[in-house]
């Protein structure tokens, strides 16, 4: 029984350090879309203040700003792919930071199971003893 107990509060250690593996994994994954969601905003921002100057332009400087532009637009398209994969690897990072938790949860109830085995085994084991053995183990636990 002891080993039941044991091997159960192994599967715990277990299952913990596999959820704070899992939370950190979705909390980097969040730190990496929100590092994307403000280059986005960056960039989107850059773009936007390209053409406010409203002063005089040269036909080269002109055609330099929206080549610029163009390749900004580019940019941001592969930036708001890149958004979306890192949002959904942190959907999917959450999924098991969540089964994660509930692993962790089972193996909490399965090891408390144990131990209330344990102590009733031991209850009963008492109980059957002769009623001299109980006085004489209720004396020395005294």
């Amino acid at each position: 029984m002891k080993g039941l107990v044991a091997r159960r509060q192994r599967v715990l250690r277990v299952r913990h350090v596999q959820h704070a593996m899992a939370v950190a994994d979705t909390a980097r994954a969040r730190d990496e879309a929100e590092g994307i969601a403000r280059n986005v905003e960056r960039l989107r921002k850059v773009r936007g203040d390209l053409f406010a100057n409203e002063g005089v332009a040269t036909g080269a400087s002109f055609a330099a700003m929206q080549e610029l532009a163009g390749r900004l637009e580019r940019a941001g398209r592969q930036l708001d792919g890149a958004l979306y994969d890192a949002r959904r690897k942190v959907e999917a990072k959450e999924g098991a930071t969540i089964a994660a938790n509930r692993e962790k949860e089972i193996a909490a109830r399965l090891k408390e199971r144990a131990r209330a085995e344990l102590e009733e085994w031991r209850e009963n084991r008492l109980a059957a003893l002769p009623r001299y053995r109980r006085m004489q183990r209720a004396g020395r636990d005294e």
